[in-house]
């Protein structure tokens, strides 16, 4: 039985606009690497330096059938947040949509194509948030597992009081001074920590963002200090 392909744009599904079709997916693709090339004089070859992945273009075909309200199918795509293709169901990416959109050629000849940019990374649309509690203990640790096929870098919500100290694999990497707040919101992949109501809270802590990041397989987090609880979310991350 052949299904047909849907995405999914902000948790809504394609499959609920009314005449909506979507004709195509896009191939499954690995993103290019950017790098900066150097040629010296004497030397064969050059040097290439990795500088990381760039985001590319994803292009989806759609068409229209009976029934179809225009104005719904704009309001569908007039959107930007999280995408997922039907054939890597259980994965979503960042996305934006820059490019124009011809709905004058959809409506006179029933196709027309939409161009997704997205972020080089997927992340799990299956996966939840990990919750640890810990009580009446002054140290502690979790394993957590990125399931992926690259390094991540996940969102970690910390709660407890006065100074925490946060290593990963056995390495001490952030001190959080907990005095004044009792929650701690380190976005490692932003190289941010914010409060619960938003706030920026980058001066309660030290350390390197870039150190922070979970390889494929098993990690261990552990902390020195008072901590009631810790949040993981975005563990795991694909190419």
């Amino acid at each position: 039985m052949n299904i047909r392909p849907y995405i999914v744009l902000n948790d809504v599904s394609s499959q609920t606009v009314q005449g909506l079709i979507i004709s195509s997916l896009p191939a499954i693709a690995k993103p290019k690497i950017r790098t900066m090339i150097e040629e010296i004089d004497g030397r064969d070859g050059d040097i290439v330096t990795p500088l990381g992945y760039s985001a590319y273009d994803k292009a989806v075909e759609i068409g229209l059938s009976y029934g179809y309200d225009i104005d719904d199918v704009i309001q569908f795509f007039n959107s930007s947040g999280k995408v997922v293709f039907s054939n890597e169901p259980e994965k979503y990416y960042n996305y934006a949509i820059y490019e124009q959109i011809n709905f004058e050629k959809l409506i006179r000849f029933r196709t027309a194509t939409v161009v997704f940019h997205v972020q080089p990374f997927k992340y799990s649309d299956v996966e939840g948030e990990k919750t640890f509690n810990f009580s009446d203990v002054s140290s502690g640790s979790l394993q957590i597992r990125n399931n992926g096929n690259i390094y991540s870098k996940p969102t970690i919500t910390i709660t407890g009081s006065g100074t925490v100290n946060l290593s990963l694999n056995g390495q001490q990497i952030f001190v959080l001074n907990m005095a004044t707040t009792g929650t701690i919101i380190l976005n490692i992949d932003e190289m941010n920590a914010f409060g619960t109501d938003g706030t920026l809270k980058n001066r309660m802590v030290t350390g390197d963002y870039d150190d922070f990041v979970l390889q494929s397989g098993n990690n261990t987090i552990s902390f020195t200090g008072s901590v009631t609880q810790i949040l993981i979310n975005n563990y795991s991350r694909w190419v």
